[in-house]
């Protein structure tokens, strides 16, 4: 994955390896109000630079509806036609990103909002027709790491939407883990990264009924084994995977749980390391 390098930001010495949390929240948290306060909340108090990157999926079915526009989904994954297209826009770019944004002022967190192609800031290119043809779905080819490093070099938090662009004027709908992800790698040469995907469970559970079984520590002898037992598997294995991606790639470490685990006296969520 290519990404633009920062070398021309000149931080100083002394925050070449300066810590940055880039942080996903999932749909079940931005369709609940109170638990969006309640992560934007623990997410301002953050200490140092940091990114959101965020979705929307479940909103822009809804308006979808409103509208007799009909959402189709194989496998779990949109298919983007051209009117869809135009409606993940205006709710992950628009609706969704600007409530986010002004909620973090509203908490003294200097945040900008952002599409992939504002600042040029998460290229892709349209995702090739195999059996199946997405539509407007990008698969990331690089992300502007100067672009987006200026940005926290002045203070400012960006908030990401799921949205790149193909440099030919095209938007394209984009997942927002794989958003993430692609964030944290390529702050990496300048930043020590931890990726923090946010979601409705506590973390990696050893038992899926008891929402206290979490997996605190995770390395790859233990994951190996974890999938060995079938305990990390269905909607999970996808998950860790992208995990292990990020972090062969630069990132520091991946945390895994609900909104609690972004707070600096959070216990109960799962680290992932080598």
């Amino acid at each position: 994955m290519k990404s633009n390098s920062p070398e021309n930001i000149n931080l100083p010495l002394d925050e070449k390896k300066r810590s940055l949390s880039v942080v996903k929240i999932g749909g079940n948290v931005i369709e609940n109000t109170s638990e969006l306060d309640k992560f934007l909340v623990h997410f301002s108090k953050i200490k140092g630079p940091k990114i959101l990157v965020h979705g929307g999926g479940k909103l822009a079915t809804q308006l979808a509806s409103k509208l007799g526009v009909e959402s189709q989904l194989v496998n779990g994954r949109r298919i983007t036609d051209g009117k869809s297209i135009d409606i993940i826009t205006m709710v992950y770019g628009g609706l969704t990103n600007k409530t986010i944004v002004a909620k973090l002022q509203a908490k003294n967190c200097n945040a900008i909002g952002l599409s992939g192609a504002d600042g040029n800031a998460i290229q892709a290119h349209k995702r090739p027709v195999k059996e199946i043809d997405y539509g407007f779905v990008g698969d990331i080819d690089g992300v502007n790491t100067a672009f987006v490093a200026s940005l926290l070099q002045i203070g400012l938090t960006p908030v990401f939407c799921a949205l790149s662009h193909d440099g030919q004027g095209r938007i394209l709908n984009t997942n927002a883990d794989t958003i993430a992800s692609e964030i944290a790698i390529g702050m990496g040469d300048t930043f020590e990264t931890t990726l923090y995907y946010c979601f409705e469970k506590k973390g990696v559970l050893l038992d899926i009924k008891d929402e206290n079984s979490v997996v605190t520590h995770i390395n790859s002898e233990k994951y190996k084994e974890l999938l060995a037992q079938e305990i990390i598997a269905d909607g999970m294995l996808p998950k860790l995977e992208n995990c292990y991606h990020a972090l062969h790639h630069n990132v520091h470490k991946v945390c895994l749980g609900d909104i609690e685990m972004i707070q600096e006296d959070a216990q109960l969520f799962t680290t992932i390391i080598l």
